[in-house]
């Protein structure tokens, strides 16, 4: 599941964005160090305004300036908006105030927006890119036929430390060493309920999507003993405190690692034995779009490998497209952290649209846990 709020750029930490160019696979920069793509003619102006809906910081608008790129290259104009969170992003819509065509859900929200008739289906003749998308993201659990949805970016959870404060024979505990009382007062635990009682259920050996309420309370009070030795639940709060070591453990996305492990190079990763969650941030249309050709051409030229590559660059998220992946620097694109092994990805789980009594008893032992 994609972070909640912003992430923060990483091109400054990389080489300048180095690619060719075409529409399917147009272009980077040229020796004036400016995206190629300004060197071709732009296209005569459509008419159309694409109305995209992203998360914060989720796309290269700096190095490569994909936004910009896409509307000279087709004449499309786009405007960008951006959410913190799946929630905020589905009761908006939800509610009927703003529309767009484009939007940028998680796994298990996708699911919940097929389920409630909001996506439209794809025409995947207009997104010949898709043929570069991993075969492993390929009919996922949330969208099993494949019919509403292209994978945008993916990662797992796993646990930061300070190698100063760790001992290195604890890791192997796995994710029980968020419940060692020897760390009590270093460890930041996730400030949301879905994150939190995954980790909590993965220590207990059950499902992350369980439909048992036995195993959400079970889970609940496992968070529960923990709470004594968490010194703060946060989201970007992490950032602050792992580069300035106030804190030794902290769990989360695995994307954001460039940014932490680049501020402090005390600071290292792993992903515990137990297995943890992948999520995927995917790209799909509302429902009665007005611009459903336009919106699928925006699709496509997201999965260009040119354009994959700029934003798994500039956000540090890792790409499903398989071309981007190889022309990645190496220190990121073989770097096992960001992406894992099979024996990794193996035992992890994509979050599922849980039942609404399930998300309803999830929301109501987490209210009990903050007090």
């Amino acid at each position: 599941m994609k972070k909640l709020s912003a992430v923060r750029k990483i091109a400054v930490w990389l080489a300048a964005v180095a690619v060719t160019g075409s529409l399917a696979g147009c272009a980077g920069t040229n020796e004036g160090d400016q995206p190629a793509w300004m060197d071709q003619p732009a296209a005569e102006k459509t008419g159309v305004t694409l109305n995209v809906y992203n998360w914060g910081e989720y796309i290269d608008d700096e190095t490569y300036r994909v936004n910009e790129a896409f509307t000279h290259l087709t004449g499309i104009e786009v405007n960008y908006k951006t959410f913190e969170n799946n929630e905020s992003m589905y009761a908006l819509l939800s509610s009927g105030a703003a529309d767009y065509d484009v939007v940028f859900p998680s796994d298990y929200m996708v699911g919940k927006m097929i389920n409630e008739g909001m996506l439209e289906k794809l025409n995947f003749d207009n997104i010949p890119n898709f043929q570069y998308i991993d075969e492993q993201f390929k009919n996922p659990v949330y969208d099993p036929t494949n019919e509403y949805s292209v994978p945008y970016t993916w990662g797992t959870v796993g646990i930061f430390y300070n190698t100063d404060m760790v001992d290195e024979e604890d890791l192997q505990q796995g994710w029980n060493i968020l419940w060692n009382e020897k760390y009590k007062g270093q460890i930041l635990m996730f400030d949301n309920p879905r994150d939190a009682f995954g980790i909590a259920q993965k220590k207990l050996g059950l499902s992350m999507n369980s439909t048992n309420p036995d195993d959400w309370q079970a889970a609940y009070e496992e968070l529960v003993a923990q709470k004594p030795l968490v010194q703060a639940y946060v989201m970007d709060q992490i950032f602050d405190k792992m580069a300035n070591n106030e804190a030794a453990l902290a769990p989360y996305y695995s994307g954001d690692g460039i940014v932490m492990l680049e501020e402090n190079d005390k600071l290292d990763y792993f992903v515990p034995e137990e297995g943890t969650n992948r999520f995927v941030d995917a790209m799909c249309v509302l429902k009665d779009s007005p611009h459903k050709t336009e919106a699928e051409q925006y699709i496509n030229f997201l999965c260009s490998t040119e354009v994959a590559k700029a934003n798994a660059e500039y956000i540090g998220y890792s790409t499903p497209q398989t071309e981007a992946r190889k022309q990645l620097d190496p220190e990121i694109g073989e770097n096992p952290d960001f992406y894992p092994p099979e024996e990794v990805l193996s035992k992890t789980e994509v979050f599922i649209t849980l039942p609404d009594e399930i998300n309803e008893l999830q929301d109501n032992l987490w209210r009990q846990l903050k007090k």
